[in-house]
């Protein structure tokens, strides 16, 4: 007997389980509530007759859409009591996902902070529509709304969206600009060249989730942020350094103190200049930023 042989359901799963934890994702900024929901999915598919499934990777992505939308719904009773602000769980991601400029543009911090203000509908509507093009009486299937429902909503939700995102896209090069400069910074301690790379009006948002310091509220402004981080390096007597790395398809910095994780630093930036920091600090978001993640939109 061989024990390699799997079952078509597995199959099946296995086939287009990057696709649903890459949807799963989006919809929740969590992976590790990702994978609770791939595991509800999984328990579901297969029960299910697969004889009367005529598309399996759409049924697949119903059920994955199902299973996000009521953990979606449970996860912003979580936040409510989050203590600070709330960011997305960063991922380490392979290259090609950084090539992908629609893959990594949907999946940046900044984009996935701005689908945190939709409602739990709006954002899966959203997310299978702009991200995964999904089409509407597929959508309506999976939320249980019309299709002419489904398109009001996908409608409004674009046009929310898209007053709130990143305006320009940035070239790998104005990228790497920014992440030197910041390296350079950090590892000469002289912040005030950043004011050359950060907006006037760039927002820090940081999370600690009660578990490590971090601002309870977003810093506003070039010379705040810079005396936030100044202040932050100042309270503890180890060396802080920064490491290049790729998070969420986006460039991003690991930053160390004395060789140990102390968080991942992300970048909003628009014609040359940051407007954003996402700086994630709670260790339980920290456990994918060091082995890479696999995501799709296929």
């Amino acid at each position: 007997m061989n024990d390699h042989v799997t079952d078509p359901a597995t199959e099946t799963f296995l086939v287009h389980r990057n696709l649903l934890f890459t949807v799963a994702y989006e919809m929740l900024g969590s992976a590790a509530d990702a994978e609770d929901v791939l595991q509800e999915t999984w328990l579901r598919w297969v029960r299910t007759d697969l004889t009367q499934v005529r598309d399996q990777r759409a049924y697949l992505v119903r059920i994955t859409t199902r299973q996000a939308l009521n953990r979606l719904r449970t996860l912003k009773r979580r936040k409510e009591a989050y203590v600070g602000p709330w960011l997305p769980e960063p991922l380490l991601t392979a290259p090609d996902v950084a090539e992908d400029v629609e893959l990594s543009e949907n999946l940046s911090l900044a984009l996935m902070l701005v689908l945190e203000t939709l409602s739990p509908t709006e954002r899966a509507v959203f997310v299978l529509r702009e991200v995964f093009d999904v089409g509407y009486d597929e959508i309506a299937a999976a939320v249980g709304k019309s299709a002419a429902a489904v398109r009001q909503i996908a409608h409004r939700a674009r046009l929310h969206v898209d007053a709130r995102r990143p305006r320009t896209t940035v070239s790998p090069a104005e990228n790497r600009a920014v992440l030197d400069s910041f390296q350079r910074a950090l590892q000469t301690g002289d912040l005030t060249p950043l004011l050359d790379v950060l907006a006037p009006d760039v927002v820090l948002v940081s999370d600690g989730g009660g578990l490590k310091q971090a601002a309870l509220r977003p810093v506003h402004g070039a010379d705040k942020v810079i005396r936030f981080i100044v202040g932050s390096a100042a309270k503890t007597n180890a060396t802080l350094t920064g490491e290049p790395t790729t998070v969420n398809g986006n460039p991003a910095l690991i930053l160390r103190l004395d060789g140990e994780i102390d968080g991942v630093l992300a970048f909003r930036t628009e014609d040359a200049r940051v407007t954003g920091l996402y700086y994630v600090r709670n260790p339980e978001k920290l456990t994918r930023v060091e082995s890479e993640t696999p995501l799709t939109l296929r």
